[in-house]
């Protein structure tokens, strides 16, 4: 198994992708087997697609999303004045491979039933458990998307990725699939690497002391906590963060980046981790807006976020992914990252030390990184979930699977 990465900061999405690609074969010296493309929401997603289809040909699987503001990988934080686009090319002859795509529309367990049946086709391994599921859509649904894929391969099989993005949450995200380009699908990729691999999922944040339970919600939107408003009890929570949108309403999603609201998901070694809601507005009536389902009676815990935690953070992420595997940091020859988009809005001028971070991790072995609008991927006790304000890692080995 052979990893490479390449990226371009040019303003052209045609110019980008071709010499992104041409510089990809080149470290490669192949053409991938499977290929992942990850760029700005300001470049034409039909151009990228099509381009990229055209250099790479049929029997490459092309696996695609939009991500905010750009993207990172072993070389830095590659952004400029908006757009940016980095590719990440696997080649394993001795593993197969495979992508598919489908609108979510009002059935999104089907939706991604249906993309995984096409990326199993793909892969010529009907029938069969892959040892990855990964995962873009648009963002709104990812519970069920989860659910979608856990309904067909049960709920063994790790899923990891994240929700595609744009530059202002202006709903111009975009997923790319074998020279297929739409905003509103789920893309799935199934991996049987040849080769070992390992995950891991967690946050920048710590829990505080502050908990309460919710008492009123519907789907995304939190209505009360411990029986009262939910921003009322947030804002005092935090120390009056929203104290200017109580009355009527608005965007809160830059004032809450380091205030998430945490769910214990379950335990490693008598220790609690968890998974994030992140508030992104405040409702005319009082509640929060959140980019994660939220359940009458489930408790909720404030978590408290620095910016320094949250660059040191991705970089202990990947520490944790690579020790869950059957190997040594030494045979690790490539990664995934998913960052979430607020972390990277928040310590945007520090992103180079988070890549470095990531890359250091991982023996120095390429990688890309996504900033996505919502976070999938598996815990160590293995339980998919989707979260928000999260990292979620993939570590790929030299170290043959063993029969």
């Amino acid at each position: 198994m052979k990893i490479a990465t390449a990226y371009s900061i040019e303003s052209a999405a045609e110019k980008a992708v071709s010499e992104s690609y041409q510089q990809l074969q080149q470290r490669l010296g192949a053409t991938p087997d499977l290929l992942m493309v990850y760029y700005a929401s300001p470049y034409e997603s039909g151009v990228v697609s099509h381009t990229l289809s055209r250099l790479a040909g049929s029997e490459c699987q092309i696996h695609g999303s939009t991500s905010c503001l750009g993207s990172m990988t072993e070389e830095g934080f590659h952004s400029a004045g908006g757009v940016g686009l980095s590719l990440w090319g696997m080649v394993d002859p001795e593993g197969d491979y495979g992508t598919g795509l489908a609108e979510i529309g009002d059935n999104p367990e089907g939706a991604a039933a249906e993309a995984l049946a096409q990326a199993l086709e793909q892969s010529g391994r009907i029938g069969e458990v892959p040892t990855l599921v990964w995962i873009n859509g648009a963002p709104g649904q990812e519970e069920a998307l989860i659910t979608g894929v856990e309904s067909v391969l049960g709920p063994n099989v790790p899923i990891a990725g994240g929700s595609s993005g744009d530059n202002t949450v202006a709903g111009e995200w975009a997923q790319i699939a074998n020279g297929v380009d739409t905003q509103s699908a789920v893309v799935i990729s199934v991996l049987f690497p040849s080769t070992e691999i390992s995950y891991a999922f967690h946050s920048g944040y710590d829990p505080t002391e502050i908990t309460g339970v919710v008492t009123r919600c519907e789907e995304r939107v939190l209505m009360e906590i411990d029986g009262r408003p939910a921003a009322e009890v947030y804002n005092e929570w935090t120390e009056g963060s929203v104290v200017e949108q109580l009355e009527e309403g608005g965007n809160v999603l830059a004032l809450t980046t380091l205030f998430p609201l945490g769910r214990v998901a379950g335990e490693v070694g008598g220790l609690p981790y968890y998974k994030l809601s992140h508030p992104d507005s405040v409702t005319a009536d009082g509640g929060l807006t959140l980019f994660s389902n939220i359940e009458e009676g489930d408790s909720l815990t404030l978590m408290r976020g620095t910016i320094e935690s949250l660059v040191s953070r991705a970089g202990r992420v990947t520490d944790a992914a690579v020790e869950a595997g059957d190997f040594t940091a030494e045979q690790v020859v490539g990664g995934l990252a998913i960052y979430c988009a607020g972390c990277m809005l928040t310590v945007q001028p520090k992103m180079n030390e988070v890549s470095g971070n990531i890359h250091e991790a991982l023996s120095d072995a390429p990688f890309v990184g996504v900033f996505t609008f919502g976070e999938q991927g598996c815990f160590l006790a293995n339980d998919n979930a989707h979260g928000n304000l999260m990292i979620s890692v993939v570590a790929f080995s030299n170290q043959p699977i063993q029969g």
